[in-house]
């Protein structure tokens, strides 16, 4: 028996509708999708948002981009995808960027030769680890404020110290990385990551980070709103709380 092809997810429709949100900050919305596909296990329609960003511009009334917009586009959505990989793991963070990766012309790939401009290999190579620790460090206290030092310790104390070890060395190296993405758009990232997991505790905690980063409430409720959307059309739906199968959500998805 031949399996069926997978139902599209980004049609024309759908990504006009993300592209003018007026809910989003501007050019934030191809960063929150490929971040939703990439968890969702659809790096095959990643490209497509690429694609559409291309030919009519990143917002609003842009009607196309040029090369250099294009250059900021694609490195946008690949620090996206790297940073979905925090909570999306490694392995779906792979196959969307090199899935995108087809879709992007040789000139605007940060490859070997042409180093990335986050500065990461700088950051293992050449910078003390205890800095890049203790920007990790304070980005995670940011985010979670008040109640930064209990989450890490309920990390540590969690059965293996190694899972707050794990935190420490995941904030430090990928999430505090601010050189493409505001402290604000890495929350929106993680948010459109954490969405289509059905993990309400994490959700809870990265919602009222945005907020902490500098979004405003209606900004992480429009993140909300258009990674739902994009669950929706894969398939997603609201399950029964004693549900034993299926793919959705248990109960109602975390908001501000």
């Amino acid at each position: 028996m031949i399996a069926s092809a997978l139902a599209p997810v980004m049609t024309p429709a759908l990504l006009s509708t993300l592209r003018n949100h007026p809910g989003l900050p501007r050019h934030t919305w191809y960063i929150v999708a490929a971040s939703a596909l990439a968890v969702l296990n659809r790096p095959d329609e990643i490209p497509k948002i690429y694609t559409y960003v291309v030919e009519t511009g990143s917002h609003g009334a842009d009607l196309s981009s040029s090369p250099d917009q294009q250059l900021r586009v694609a490195r946008r959505m690949r620090e996206a995808l790297i940073k979905t990989s925090a909570i999306g793991g490694v392995p779906k963070t792979i196959n969307s960027l090199l899935s995108l990766k087809g879709a992007t012309p040789p000139g605007m790939l940060d490859e070997p030769g042409y180093p990335s401009p986050t500065g990461r290999v700088k950051d293992v190579y050449e910078v003390p680890c205890s800095e890049v620790l203790q920007r990790g460090q304070t980005f995670f206290d940011k985010i979670y404020g008040k109640i930064a030092r209990r989450i890490m310790g309920q990390l540590d104390r969690s059965g293996t110290e190694d899972l707050g070890l794990t935190a420490r060395l995941v904030y430090g190296h990928i999430i505090s990385n601010t050189s493409i993405l505001t402290p604000a758009e890495t929350s929106f990232v993680l948010i459109a990551g954490l969405i289509p997991q059905d993990v309400n505790p994490q959700l809870k905690g990265h919602l009222r980070g945005a907020l902490n980063g500098g979004a405003t409430v209606e900004q992480v409720r429009a993140v909300r709103e258009v990674t739902l959307m994009i669950c929706e059309a894969s398939g997603m739906r609201r399950l029964a709380e004693d549900a034993v199968g299926g793919w959705g959500w248990r109960t109602e998805v975390a908001n501000v």
